[in-house]
């Protein structure tokens, strides 16, 4: 169902239930049979260890046997940094991330209805909304088109392609006539069984933000009731920079997988930290562009909500500055009214304030520190590579040296 195809019995519908970007679809079906979820997405451990070790446990065990055997890699597996970053850091942080956005975001649908956000005679439009994107979610048709895209672009191309080393690694062994390489077992475990599943987890990550990057756009095409005096200077809709501070694990995990891949280049080939200044920025500038981006959706209604505040309040304005200027500046008021006392100071104060609320209101439904604190999450697992460029005792003191 679309945000734009009603039926009568749209407008009977119920309450509408708590929308979880995650709380569906195959997989999650599939956790809930093998009891690594429950309903509600309980067992966040069981799920980590099982789908970590899956992916990295026998990567260990394979290429230990093939070092018992002879075989020496340029690149060990032990110091692989970008291999335990996914798999032992940002593959449990997005298990994580799931639960934390189901736990924080089910709620925003009730949130726009507590707050009355919805005009009733938008209601309809607003459930449809809600049953679009739930059945999109629920799609067993995309979540197979992601695992085929995944083993067809993922595997087949990216990683074979673009990614597997010319040199000897862990993973690649020469053959035996030494005119090419061959994968190891570990690397046929790696390449398709542990990667598969790293990428799908995190296409399927991507999948669910358009989900609700998508709800998020008809629910903005609606006529909300965006009040300019609301104190949180998004008109109402300041809840919804809330839902970043789900999104730390998600962007934290991307922050890892960055540290992996610059750790490896900085052990392994002798680069240095400052040469990675343009992939962190770019990083940061991309993360940040898909977890708020879609909350730009409401700009529009917010900018224009502000600029009409602006007017009405300032025309109420002038009309008290004049009563008040002729009242206590010009003899307007009585004889026997006294100014001490009087709630009219008190009264032009408060309608200050309640104009500066409007003038200050912000065009987006966050907060500036949304954006510090998810830019610093994706940086928090590089700032440990900063001591490949000086020693520990020596960073402390420069640090005190600054604070102090």
């Amino acid at each position: 169902m679309s945000a734009d195809s009603l039926t009568p019995d749209d407008r009977r519908l119920p309450d509408p239930p708590d929308f979880s970007p995650f709380l569906g679809g195959p997989l999650f079906q599939l956790l809930r049979r093998t009891r690594l979820s429950g309903d509600a997405m309980e067992l966040l451990h069981r799920r980590i260890v099982v789908i970590a070790l899956v992916a990295w446990l026998p990567l260990l065990v394979l290429s230990t046997l093939a070092s018992l055997q002879g075989y020496r890699a340029e690149v060990p597996f032990l110091a692989d940094f970008a291999v335990h970053a996914r798999f032992l850091l940002a593959m449990p942080l997005l298990i994580v991330a799931e639960l934390v956005v189901h736990q924080r975001m089910r709620s925003v649908v009730s949130q726009f209805l507590e707050r009355q956000l919805v005009p009733e005679g938008a209601m309809p439009r607003f459930h449809a909304a809600i049953a679009s994107a739930l059945k999109l979610r629920d799609s067993v048709f995309i979540e197979a088109a992601l695992v085929a895209l995944v083993y067809a672009v993922g595997v087949q191309v990216v990683w074979r392609h673009y990614t597997v080393p010319a040199a000897a690694t862990w993973y690649v062994a020469p053959t035996a006539g030494g005119g090419g390489s061959r994968l190891s077992l570990a690397g046929v475990w790696y390449g398709y069984v542990s990667m598969p599943l790293f990428q799908f987890l995190l296409c399927r990550w991507y999948f669910r933000l358009f989900v609700w990057a998508r709800f998020l756009w008809h629910v903005s095409r609606l006529d909300l009731r965006v009040q300019p005096l609301h104190p949180d200077r998004a008109g109402g809709l300041g809840f919804l920079g809330g839902t970043s501070d789900a999104l730390g694990p998600f962007v934290a995990a991307h922050g890892a997988l960055l540290a992996g891949m610059i750790a490896n280049q900085i052990f392994h080939l002798g680069a240095a930290l400052p040469d990675f200044r343009t992939e962190v920025l770019v990083t940061i500038v991309v993360l940040l562009c898909v977890t708020l981006g879609p909350l730009l959706v409401f700009a529009p209604q917010l900018a224009r909500s502000r600029r009409t505040g602006s007017r009405e309040y300032g025309t109420l304005a002038a009309r008290y500055a004049r009563e008040f200027d002729a009242k206590w500046l010009r003899g307007g008021a009585a004889a026997d009214e006294s100014l001490l006392g009087s709630g009219d100071i008190q009264s032009l104060a408060d309608l200050g304030n309640s104009f500066e609320v409007v003038r200050t209101m912000r065009p987006v439904p966050f907060a500036s520190r949304a954006v510090v604190q998810l830019a610093f999450t994706t940086l928090a697992p590089i700032v440990p590579l900063a001591l490949t460029m000086m020693p520990l005792d020596e960073l402390v003191k420069k640090l005190f040296g600054i604070l102090f």
